[in-house]
């Protein structure tokens, strides 16, 4: 992987979580909505902060290790993002699509990424 790569991935993470943040509002006020958002908030930007940490890996075992928490978080994210829409909770579906759309490719990546580092 190339560095414009890695950083594309990491610009990605990040516009990922920020998008989450930026969109929060556009969801129904409540107490399940308040839940999920604040857990959504921390999985969404732990992945990204996870993915900075692993570029810094000291060795290939804790890059591993990095990629699969930030797969972990990605996934978590991803449950949260369907378990809010099929509860009725956003508001702003056509964002909250676009939001969705991303984290299911972002999986995909990490997926992969993590397939083919671990078989090497």
């Amino acid at each position: 992987m190339g560095t414009s790569q890695k950083y594309d991935l990491q610009e990605r993470l990040v516009k990922f979580s920020a998008s989450i943040i930026l969109n929060i509002n556009g969801l129904n006020k409540g107490f399940a909505s308040e839940h999920l958002t604040k857990q959504l908030i921390r999985s969404s930007t732990s992945s990204a902060l996870n993915y900075g940490e692993a570029q810094a890996a000291e060795s290939r075992r804790d890059f591993i290790h990095k990629m699969k928490i930030c797969l972990k978080e990605l996934r978590e994210s991803q449950v949260n993002l369907q378990v809010l829409k099929e509860a009725r909770l956003i508001s702003d579906l056509d964002e909250f699509n676009e939001i969705i759309q991303e984290c299911k490719e972002l999986v995909a990546i990490f997926t992969s990424s993590v397939k083919t580092t671990t078989t090497k």
